[in-house]
């Protein structure tokens, strides 16, 4: 660790592990309790909780105006105020008394995990060059989910033997949600895994038609994942009768596939390249998908959703890489922000229409239109071809590079001979 934290890169990586951590470990504790909060404590109805749901998801559907709001903050302490923001909206969970009083805090953590979300994202391709992307994202990914497991762990047991209420664990969260915070600022100003003197210069809004394809498939990835998340439990627990137990045995399972696969993914994208890696995987979730829904033993599901859901990783990755190489710097985290607003357009209006189905056919019809979406989004991918999709400001700034590199080799040589000449004249 210490050898680490003397290069800008080492205390780059020791910082966004130490957010990752604490992101997945704050962001999943409220996930596995606030359900179960707002139903025994609160005491919401079904349609309150479907409203709240919804609002819920205000934060990722605005998140392209958060980011334009504060554009000219830097990345670090744009990511440590997010997650405080995400610490105090959870810690204030417990002065709610019923749907209204619990609604500013909603939208407070909400708008904080969203940003926070997609800046560690930038942050982290910033440690690196875009060969690389793939395995730095993997080995945030894996960090996160290691934060996961220990908020399963760490729920399972205070609720399994009533150590405490929901107070004090909404209020250990939040904490964890500041340490991450503070972790994150000292994480150096980076381009291209290279130190520099300022922070990159970041454009307020961004929707451009060269970043065609990247939208299509953060929006495709949006429909086809809400889909699943929103009805595979849904599934486990009605269809199969799994208890609460056996649930977050599978939770478990989960987060410790994503756990140990989630670095072999993201280098696998840096070997295989985005339209091989993204075709293939979506292939494999019109099986998982297809699977799963046709499953009459619990096994076999449980099966299929953990394929699915370890394998789900792998498209944000993807589509975070394949942006990195066709857009400018400056371009990268507005264009963040954009895709994850189109995915939760998605994730509003895709669990609405497709709970609404079930009144009349069988839940095994959204996961066959969620393999619809997989097999659209595979023809999608065929089109990717990232070295000839740059933008314009890209290709103007990739020759800039060039050409300043080029100068600067060719004044170092210069120097050379110069010097050999000088020994020669002295000798």
């Amino acid at each position: 660790m210490r050898e680490m934290w003397r290069t800008p890169i080492g205390r780059g990586f020791v910082a966004l592990a130490v957010l990752a951590a604490a992101f997945g470990f704050a962001s999943n504790a409220q996930n596995s309790i606030v359900t179960n909060y707002l139903d025994g404590v609160l005491g919401l109805s079904g349609p309150q909780f479907g409203y709240w749901t919804a609002i819920r998801e205000m934060g990722g559907l605005l998140l392209f105006l958060l980011t334009a709001v504060f554009y000219r903050v830097s990345l670090q302490k744009l990511t440590a105020g997010a997650m405080i923001a995400f610490g105090i909206g959870c810690g204030l969970f417990v002065v709610a008394d019923g749907f209204w009083t619990v609604i500013p805090w909603t939208l407070l953590s909400s708008f904080g995990l969203h940003l926070a979300l997609q800046t560690q994202i930038s942050l982290g391709l910033s440690l690196t060059t875009e060969d690389k992307s793939g395995s730095v994202l993997g080995r945030m990914g894996a960090i996160t989910q290691v934060g996961t497991f220990a908020a399963l762990l760490m729920v399972f047991f205070v609720f399994q033997f009533d150590l405490f209420s929901f107070e004090p664990t909404f209020v250990i969260l939040a904490a964890v949600a500041v340490v991450g915070a503070l972790a994150i600022l000292p994480f150096p100003h980076l381009h291209e895994g290279r130190l520099s003197r300022f922070a990159p210069r970041r454009e307020p809004m961004v929707f451009r038609r060269e970043y065609s394809h990247y939208y299509r498939l953060v929006f495709l990835d949006g429909a086809r994942a809400q889909v699943f998340f929103s009805f595979g439990l849904w599934v486990l627990v009605n269809r199969f009768g799994l208890g609460v137990a056996s649930i977050s045995v599978v939770m478990m399972a989960v987060t410790f596939g994503c756990m140990v696969s989630a670095s072999w993914l993201g280098r696998w994208i840096d070997r295989a390249g985005e339209r091989r890696s993204l075709s293939i995987v979506n292939l494999a979730y019109v099986v998982a998908l297809g699977g799963f829904a046709l499953s009459h033993n619990v096994w076999m599901a449980c099966v299929f959703y953990l394929i699915y859901a370890v394998i789900a990783p792998l498209s944000y990755m993807g589509a975070s890489t394949y942006l990195r190489k066709i857009a400018t710097a400056s371009d990268l985290a507005p264009s963040l922000s954009m895709g994850l607003t189109m995915q939760h357009l998605a994730a509003i209006v895709v669990p609405v229409t497709m709970g609404f189905t079930l009144n009349f056919v069988g839940y095994q019809i959204p996961f066959y239109v969620a393999c619809g979406v997989a097999a659209i989004t595979f023809f999608v991918t065929l089109r990717l071809d990232p070295a000839k999709q740059k933008c314009a400001a890209r290709i103007a700034a990739d020759e800039t590079a060039a050409a300043e590199a080029a100068a600067a080799r060719s004044t170092t040589a210069e120097a050379a001979i110069a010097e050999l000449a000088t020994v020669r004249a002295s000798e």
